[in-house]
């Protein structure tokens, strides 16, 4: 007796074709698994201690500065400052240096102790702490003996550190961006090509003039009067993004408003909220999600291109873009760029990878029911 076969949804069966493409659903894999880990960075790479025991108190500074880093008001974040003082560095006021802090309990023998980050560097730290040398060439040591894999910069800060945080603000950074102009471009892009008249018109020429305005010259202009924040630059971008994917569903619903299933369902008197979010709406969506991933590149490259002009995110936030301005101003010190252009490389391509495997997946020739 042969057993039943369970129907799958087209959803699904585009969901195994794409993972049938190695090359794009690894890349996804990869990039999402980094993705993830990156919110964990302030844990994993940081110059702070995971836990200090001192006198029979235990605290926290990294667990702090992690939850720190998930609020998005900085007003509403703990403090993660300790003075050097607090855990028996006589004379320290400043922040904490907890390797030092380290150093110092090994050499007491006691039963006080630290317990550091994987990679104990913060992509903040400068010249200012001890043992931060400029141009540390990769695989150097530095002056209390650790090592630092990609060297260090102009003012020496860990380029490995100041990498791994750079990769979570340029992905956090440009998901934010396609998800708004996706929120954004589709209702209005819906609402122009399927009402089409004077609805469409009047879009249309706002696109027309709203589009042609100097993206830079309003970045300049804006920066000028106000500092530059993560979200100030994210909702610049998305007010000229969503003009591409609204023009790009405009002509989705134009072309499938004209078909006979739409005109089916106006004959039998179905609402037209109806007719637009449940008829024609979800055969739209072929081109929009294929269209996702090379909106991440777009965003991705935009944010580096502001941050080497200088327009991008205020100084010490660890971005690609101001890496590799440093790169360019030392340029015998080849790591400065190689380095912030080779992550750039590897997650552009990735998402690139995942673009194409998303295209073919869902190509509605794959699914056609006339093959």
């Amino acid at each position: 007796m042969s057993t039943p076969t369970t129907s799958q949804t087209l959803f699904q069966r585009r969901w195994k074709k794409f993972k049938t493409l190695r090359r794009g659903y690894y890349s996804l894999v990869i990039l999402l698994s980094a993705f993830a880990i990156s919110f964990l960075l302030p844990l994993l790479i940081n110059g702070k201690a995971i836990v200090v025991h001192y006198n029979g108190n235990t605290y926290f500074p990294a667990v702090r500065d992690w939850v720190a880093s998930l609020i998005p008001v900085d007003a509403w974040a703990p403090s993660t400052y300790h003075a050097g003082k607090e855990f028996g560095l006589v004379g320290e006021e400043g922040d904490c240096d907890y390797r030092k802090l380290d150093a110092f309990y090994e050499q007491q023998n006691g039963d006080n102790w630290v317990l550091m980050p994987i990679y104990p560097f913060g992509p903040n730290e400068d010249i200012t702490l001890a043992g931060n040398e400029k141009f540390i060439e990769p695989f150097g040591a530095d002056g209390n003996g650790y090592l630092r894999p990609f060297g260090t910069d102009d003012r020496g800060r860990d380029v490995l550190s100041r990498m791994a945080y750079g990769f979570k603000v340029s992905l956090s950074f440009a998901l934010l961006v396609a998800l708004l102009e996706y929120l954004l471009g589709i209702p209005i892009g819906a609402i122009m090509g399927f009402f089409g008249g004077w609805i469409d018109v009047l879009i249309q020429r706002f696109m027309e003039i709203w589009g042609s305005l100097p993206f830079l010259f309003l970045i300049i202009i804006v920066v000028s009067m106000i500092e530059p924040s993560f979200m100030l630059l994210v909702t610049m971008l998305t007010i000229f993004a969503w003009l591409s994917i609204a023009t790009q569903m405009r002509a989705q619903f134009y072309r499938e408003k004209s078909k006979d299933y739409v005109a089916a369902a106006v004959s039998i008197g179905v609402p037209t909220w109806k007719i637009i979010l449940k008829h024609i709406f979800p055969n739209t969506l072929v081109p929009v999600i294929t269209f996702f991933p090379f909106a991440l590149v777009a965003s991705i490259s935009a944010l580096v291109s502001l941050d080497f002009l200088g327009f991008g995110l205020a100084p010490p936030t660890p971005s690609w873009g101001q890496m590799i301005g440093v790169g360019l101003a030392n340029l015998t010190k080849y790591w400065l760029v190689v380095v912030p252009m080779g992550a750039m490389f590897v997650t552009l391509t990735l998402v690139v990878f995942i673009g194409e495997g998303v295209r073919e997946a869902f190509d509605p020739k794959v699914f056609s029911r006339l093959r």
